[in-house]
């Protein structure tokens, strides 16, 4: 799209004042349109179908038609960046609504109408704006991927997985635990951009629907081989020595933190302490999370491996580790899941030269 226009964006939302607060929220950047409204989810599959739009807000309680069947019609008739704007209570739809094709969710801060809905502007607005680096043909793409099941070759398996992510994270996540038949020998740490309350929820459907046990860090934490650790949202997971043994550790955001959870930060710990033993993934999301860090796991003795352009919702993470020269090998998100199980030895590897 062209970078002189501004994004055109239907909200869907049954609230008047919510569809109201968002639009007025939206159109204080200069670089957002508000080209329509719906009320439900007959009007807005209506309005999406026949609007050419950069991006939809949706509410996903609606009467009707559900956000769940909008978005499973829109992505089978005309795929679409949609912005999920839903309750702290919604988790689970939230998940389920990422599964369909949704790219990235807002958090509203009460299930009511209220004032408070002002305070999601910055996000609000920064998570629109990304739609400019965002490729829907990745999304669809996504949907209609078989997994692919990681076949052991016999190599030996890394020690310790780190991996980070931010839009688009949550579903490839998902799709990359859910491709391995059995859970490997090593532990998995990540770092995922996501609010306060989200992550705890998102470790449950990760124990639920993959081979893995996973939940939510807590300092004290020793990484167990085939568990995964999720980094609190809003807090950095890193890791340190006690006694004999490496444990998790839990620091809270600073003032200035662009990033809570970091990245960057989880990524130089582990190298700290795993040195050669460590796999950094770093997986789609937009800015430069993870490059700096990567570079760490680099210098460290450690194998970095970046989402390629092929699958990757938005390239702007792994480009930047690329960039940097801190990238091993650049695989498809299906391609991971037998990197990690072969001890980074696949033959698929892509190296950078």
């Amino acid at each position: 799209m062209s970078e002189k226009r501004p994004l055109r964006v239907l909200v869907i939302d049954d609230s008047a004042y919510s569809r109201r607060t968002i639009a007025q929220l939206l159109a204080r950047s200069a670089l957002i349109e508000v080209v329509d409204y719906a009320r439900d989810g007959e009007e807005a599959l209506r309005k999406a179908l026949g609007l050419e739009l950069d991006l939809i807000t949706l509410d996903l309680e609606m009467p009707r038609m559900d956000g769940f069947t909008f978005l499973r019609i829109l992505m089978a008739q005309k795929p679409t960046p949609v912005l999920v704007v839903s309750g702290l209570t919604d988790q689970q739809d939230v998940w389920k609504a990422l599964e369909l094709g949704a790219v990235d969710f807002v958090t509203k801060p009460t299930r009511r109408a209220a004032p408070e809905l002002a305070t999601i502007e910055h996000e609000l607005v920064r998570k629109v704006l990304a739609a400019r680096e965002l490729r829907i043909d990745r999304v669809q793409g996504r949907l209609r991927l078989a997994p692919a099941i990681a076949q052991s070759t016999g190599k030996t398996a890394p020690r310790i997985v780190a991996i980070g992510s931010s839009t688009g994270g949550p579903a490839a996540l998902l799709r990359l635990f859910g491709a391995m038949h059995g859970a490997p020998r090593c532990a998995f740490l990540v770092a995922q951009h996501m609010p306060p309350g989200f992550t705890r929820s998102f470790a449950d459907r990760l124990a639920r629907t993959t081979p893995f046990a996973a939940r939510e860090a807590e300092t004290g934490d020793v990484p167990a081989p085939g568990e995964i650790l999720i980094a609190p949202g809003g807090r950095h997971l890193e890791l340190e020595a006690r006694g004999a043994s490496v444990v998790a550790s839990l620091a809270p955001a600073a003032a200035g933190d662009r990033y809570a959870p970091s990245v960057d930060r989880l990524f130089a710990s582990a190298a700290k302490h795993y040195g050669p033993d460590l796999l950094a993934i770093v997986l789609t999301g937009m800015g430069d999370d993870g490059a700096l860090g990567a570079l760490a796991v680099k210098r460290g003795g450690g194998n970095v491996i970046a989402e390629s352009e092929e699958t990757a919702v938005i390239y702007g993470m792994p480009r930047q580790a690329v960039r940097i020269g801190a990238v091993d090998a650049v695989l498809a998100l299906h391609e991971i899941p037998n990197a990690i199980q072969n001890g980074f030895a696949g033959e698929n590897a892509k190296r950078e030269g």
